[in-house]
């Protein structure tokens, strides 16, 4: 993760293909859009995810960053099926899951557990901290008897820094912190080795947030867990993950060790979303450069041909740019960037230049004729 010399490269790659718990290759998930009032026709797809290959080592953390609408949350609940993938497949410890189905994905889906981005929707709210926490371990044939079931619901809340007097009360009973951390010991009750964490602190105070990233830290040396954090807070990202993965309109742009990432941002996507991070520095945020991108982002139901990212980027070229869609290949060490020019953009080769504002409107969609199904590419991206 530090500074890169000749054998560091090829070291891991051994460990790493042994090592990794799930993978993830060329997952689609496009939601049909259908117009009509009597017979509904579709007359499109929102490409939430268009082609996502990744890899999650055992016992690390890989953060998964992207404005809102790029896909990674629905990308995350493909991974465990709560979404069904258009294509593509994710294998989870050897184990191809797009071929399990009934009892065999039930108990396969034990050992990936979910937190979800906002503790009390996810959170049934007439049942008590302890039904919610025992219905997980009665589904999975977990619960060993009165004595025993209690002893370990005392553990686990114990886990996450809650008394045990909390079994007793209601959802609504807890600050936002408190329900986050009944979400994280609902998933922990069942033993997983891979949790998915959608914005797991996006909706707490600033003081909570670090109580809850670091709880999740304490929580991965303990069980030894693997995680998935999706995040759009670089911060936490950068804080908490080992790898990072930056994902733009349904695709994965970059991706790279945490410390590489923030050291030297390679795709131009990447270096606009660092670059609005402030510093608590006023003459280094005075000088340092401010990368501000043009236009809003592109309707995911009519994506831009070509890289999606050239209908904004202060580096596009005329060729190449806006007709073939690049590939995520390893530009340095352990360090990949979907993109044309990343050598030239490195090496100062490619300077950065107005960039015209686009209108991209949605393919085939009337604001005259009525929608059925989705409305709009919102209710779409959260069915």
């Amino acid at each position: 993760m530090s500074t890169a010399v000749t054998p560091q490269p090829e070291t891991p790659r051994p460990d790493t293909t042994a090592d990794t718990l799930v993978t993830v290759e060329g997952i689609k998930v496009h939601f049909p859009i259908k117009r009509g009032v009597i017979l509904d026709r579709t007359v499109g797809h929102v490409y939430a995810v268009d082609g996502v290959d990744l890899s999650v080592r055992r016992g690390e953390t890989y953060g998964l960053v992207g404005e809102s609408g790029c896909g990674k949350s629905t990308l995350g609940r493909a991974v465990l099926r709560l979404t069904e993938p258009t294509a593509g497949r994710v294998v989870f410890d050897g184990t191809d899951l797009s071929s399990l189905k009934g009892e065999e994905l039930r108990r396969m889906r034990r050992r990936m557990q979910m937190v979800f981005q906002d503790p009390m929707s996810s959170l049934d709210p007439r049942q008590s901290v302890e039904s919610i926490l025992v219905e997980g371990l009665r589904a999975h044939d977990l619960d060993k008897g009165r004595e025993a079931t209690g002893k370990r619901l005392r553990t686990l809340l114990s886990a996450v820094g809650l008394p045990t007097t909390s079994l007793r009360k209601y959802p609504h009973e807890f600050s936002g912190g408190q329900r986050q951390r009944i979400g994280i010991a609902r998933a922990l009750a069942v033993e997983p080795d891979l949790i998915i964490a959608d914005e797991p602190v996006s909706a707490l105070d600033v003081s909570v947030q670090a109580q809850v990233v670091n709880l999740l830290e304490e929580l991965q040396d303990e069980f030894g867990l693997t995680y998935l954090v999706i995040a759009h807070d670089l911060a936490v990202v950068r804080h908490i993950s080992d790898r990072v993965g930056v994902m733009y309109l349904g695709g994965l742009v970059e991706e790279a060790t945490s410390d590489d990432l923030y050291a030297e941002p390679l795709h131009p996507y990447t270096r606009a979303l660092l670059s609005a991070i402030p510093v608590p520095d006023p003459l280094v945020e005075d000088r340092r450069e401010r990368i501000l991108l043009t236009g809003d982002l592109p309707s995911p139901a009519n994506p831009p041909k070509g890289c999606r990212f050239h209908t904004r980027c202060p580096w596009k070229q005329a060729t190449r740019c806006d007709t073939e869609r690049p590939e995520l290949r390893e530009v340095l060490p352990g360090h990949k960037v979907a993109c044309h020019w990343a050598e030239d953009i490195r090496a100062g080769r490619i300077r950065p230049h107005e960039v015209e504002a686009v209108l991209v409107e949605e393919e085939g969609i009337s604001p005259d004729v009525p929608l059925v199904g989705p409305a709009s590419v919102t209710e779409a991206l959260n069915p």
